[in-house]
C-alpha cells in the first residue's frame, strides 16, 4: 500500500483543481463558439451565456476569498477580467453586443495561462 506525503496529496489536489478549471473554460469556449456561429438570439447563445456566467461567478467568488492563495495582484486582475466577461455577456444577452469573439479570446488566454 502506498503512503503519500501531505505535500504530494496537496500538489495533486492543486493540479486536479487547475485541470477542472481548464476543462470548465474549454467547455465555456466551445459553447461560446457555437453561440457565435448560431447568433446572439439562438438557444446556443442562451446556453453559452448561462454557463459562462455560472463559471465566472464562481471564479470571482473564489478569487475574492481570503483562503485563495494566489497573489493578491493576480487575484485582483482576474476578478477585473471576470467582471468584464460577465458585463460583456450581459450586453450580448440584452441585444446590445455580439462580441462572442472577445469572450472567446479572453477565455482562451485565461485557460492557457492556468499552469
Amino acid at each position: 500500500m502506498y503512503q503519500f506525503s501531505y505535500a504530494e496529496v496537496q500538489t495533486d489536489s492543486v493540479a486536479d483543481a487547475k485541470d477542472r478549471e481548464r476543462q470548465l473554460l474549454t467547455r465555456s469556449i466551445d459553447l461560446l463558439a457555437a453561440a457565435r456561429d448560431k447568433g446572439p438570439r439562438s438557444i446556443e447563445a442562451t446556453q453559452a451565456i448561462y454557463f459562462m456566467n455560472r463559471v465566472w461567478t464562481t471564479f470571482v467568488e473564489d478569487l475574492g476569498s481570503e483562503e485563495n492563495e494566489l497573489p493578491q495582484e493576480l487575484r485582483a486582475n482576474l476578478i477585473s477580467i471576470g467582471l468584464w466577461l460577465l458585463r460583456e455577456a450581459e450586453e450580448i444577452r440584452q441585444g446590445r453586443s455580439e462580441n462572442f469573439e472577445g469572450l472567446i479570446e479572453v477565455s482562451q488566454i485565461i485557460r492557457d495561462g492556468i499552469q
